[in-house]
């Protein structure tokens, strides 16, 4: 009687890069909510509080980022695995 059999631990390094990059693509609707709240919990005080037109150039700064981020990530994911021949790509 053998024992159970070993199982490779670890992932191969472009899958495991591939799983983490889809991961990031679920997070980012979660970091766009997030930095669009901020301008909310900013003070209305007039002493030291942001402008309305600041307020405004956030939110589309941020829109931005967001834009520039997940193009980064869906080219990241596009980009064909080096290590996957033609006949396993379908």
């Amino acid at each position: 009687m053998s024992g159970p059999q070993k199982t490779a631990l670890f992932l191969a390094r472009a899958s495991y890069r591939q799983r983490r990059l889809r991961d990031a693509a679920l997070l980012v609707p979660v970091l766009g909510i997030i930095l669009w709240i901020v301008p909310l919990l900013w003070s209305s005080a007039p002493d030291g509080a942001p402008s309305g037109r600041f307020a405004i150039v956030y939110i589309f700064g941020t829109w931005v980022l967001l834009i520039i981020l997940t193009g980064f990530i869906s080219g990241s994911l596009r980009r064909p695995d080096p290590t996957q021949s033609e006949d396993d790509i379908g």
